[in-house]
Formats: structure tokens, sequence, C-alpha cells
């Protein structure tokens, strides 16, 4: 079947430029690998997203978002594309299908940065995790330790708080990158502790994790924590290694302008995956709008 717009990623920006362009009766297609609502929707409680003062959940706002875009007749597919290819005529390859498109909204967010440290690999998923709404519950009345100080780690940090018996955060800076009222909020929870100007070197154990091996970066000294779960917050890769012929920074970022045109005229990105310096849900929401109607343009002047 021929489209109008593919869209690739089912994330906030990539629903919500389904979501503009289905409105708009264009033929639309959105392609997701896993599930709609990106990281969003392991995210337990967005309290800076508007019209929600006591907040929402991400799940169950990426549960309304996806039901808002079938409603307006867009096309979803679970699957994963492994390239792209731009011409007069488009064409999205995944691993089980090729989609003709006369334009392409690159929606393909951030996944998680890894440590690359010792025990890591072994433990992960089964100790190591970067979801602390999926797998805080396995951790009850435990200790465990979070890596990072931004404000995913904060706010990751303080759910766990409600599971674990006590939870440390080390951060190698002297200070958090975390919003200050993120900050205040952090220091109200008396089972969170903060090791400043630290990193995580190694992680130990036979079937479980059992201790971890923490360095000062200032003095140099090490020291053991006995702790049953790594949880990791440290920043985001990109997910544009199918964009082979499209612009992008040197992390990876995809570079557009303010209408979301990639170097590749019909070709769109929006959200995390745009370089840009803020990535949250209402910017990625902001995104796909514009990455629609810029797509929308487009096709009418063909």
């Amino acid at each position: 079947m021929f489209y109008d717009v593919i869209v690739v990623g089912g994330g906030p920006a990539g629903l919500s430029a389904a979501l503009y362009a289905s409105r708009a009766r264009l033929k639309t297609l959105l392609i997701e690998k896993n599930g709609c609502g990106g990281q969003m929707a392991i995210t337990d409680l967005l309290e800076n997203y508007p019209g929600f003062n006591e907040g929402i959940n991400g799940f169950d706002l990426a549960v309304k978002l996806e039901k808002q875009v079938r409603d307006f007749g867009a096309k979803i597919v679970y699957d994963e594309v492994v390239s792209i290819e731009h011409g007069h005529v488009k064409k999205v390859i995944t691993v089980n299908a090729t989609y003709e498109t006369r334009t392409i909204i690159i929606a393909a967010g951030t996944r998680v940065k890894e440590m690359n440290i010792p025990g890591e690999l072994k433990f992960m998923g089964k100790g190591v995790s970067f979801c602390a709404t999926c797998d805080a519950p396995f951790y009850r009345d435990k200790d465990i330790l979070v890596v990072g100080g931004g404000d995913s780690a904060i706010k990751e940090a303080i759910y766990l708080s409600k599971f674990a018996k006590n939870v440390t955060i080390v951060h190698r800076r002297n200070e958090l990158k975390a919003t200050k009222i993120l900050q205040e909020r952090l220091s109200l929870y008396l089972n969170i502790s903060v090791m400043y100007d630290t990193v995580l070197k190694e992680i130990f154990g036979e079937d479980s994790i059992e201790k971890v091996t923490v360095t000062n970066i200032k003095t140099n000294k090490n020291k053991d924590l006995k702790v049953s779960g790594v949880f990791v917050f440290i920043g985001s890769i990109p997910n544009s290694l199918f964009l082979f012929d499209i612009t992008l920074d040197e992390v990876g970022y995809v570079i557009t302008d303010e209408n979301m045109n990639t170097s590749i005229s019909g070709i769109f990105a929006c959200g995390d995956i745009r370089k840009k310096q803020l990535r949250q849900v209402i910017t990625a929401a902001s995104d796909g709008a514009q990455a629609a109607v810029s797509a929308q343009h487009y096709i009418e002047n063909l």
C-alpha cells in the first residue's frame, strides 16, 4: 500500500505527528518497534505536562494518544525499521516488509546509555536495570544503587525509595544536575543518600548482584557497597543507525531546521532523535505536530 506519510517511531513525537497527519486526511502509517509511548510509557509520573495538575502516568498518556491516533484513521504496525530510501517515491524497509510513501517522519527517539563496566552485561536484566517503574517491586526492602545525577536519575531514585530499604545515588560531579525542585524534593526522603564525585567501577555476584565497587574520583579511593540492584540513568543515545544519508551531528542526532526538515527533501525528524536543547514529552509533541504540517505542505507542492 502507498502512503502519504510514514512515521518511524511511536513515542510522543511520533504519535503527535501521526495524529496531525491523519487528521489532515493524509494516509498515514506509524511503525513502532516495541510499544507506543517510548520512554514516556515507562515513566511513573509526568508532572510537567500541561493540563494535569496532579500529574499523569506516562503509560496512561501513551494509551490515550495511541487511541486518538487510531481514531483519526492512522494505521499502526509493530516492526523494526532497518533502512529508508529516498527519491520521488520513498521507501521504508522493515524486518518484515517494504512500504512506499511520499514523505517520512523520523521519530525513532533514543536508547539508554550503558556504563560499559565489568559485571554490567552479566547482570543486565538480572539486577542491572534502566527502568525504575518496570523493576522497582523486585527490590522491596533491599538496598539499591542509582547511577546518575540528572532529572531522570533523581525522579527514578524517589520512585525507588517507595520500595527499597535504602537508595544510594552515585554521581561523578560535586553537585547534582537535576532541577532545583527535584533536589529539594530529594532532601525529604530519609532513605536516599548521595555520594558525590563518585563513579561505579564494578559489579560483583554469582547468580545475583551482591556488591559493587565505587571510586571517589578526587581521592581515587575505592569502597565496596552491598546492594541487590543497580539502576542506571546516565543519558541516552539517538536511534539513528539506520539513517545512512541524512546529516547527523557528531553524536548521531539528526540535524533539522525549525520546521523539522532534514538534509533530504521530504524527510523530516522530530522528538528526542533531533539535535536540540530540551528533550521533554511536551517538546516532542510540538516537534511531531510541526513535522506533520511540514510533510503536508511538502505533499501539496509536489
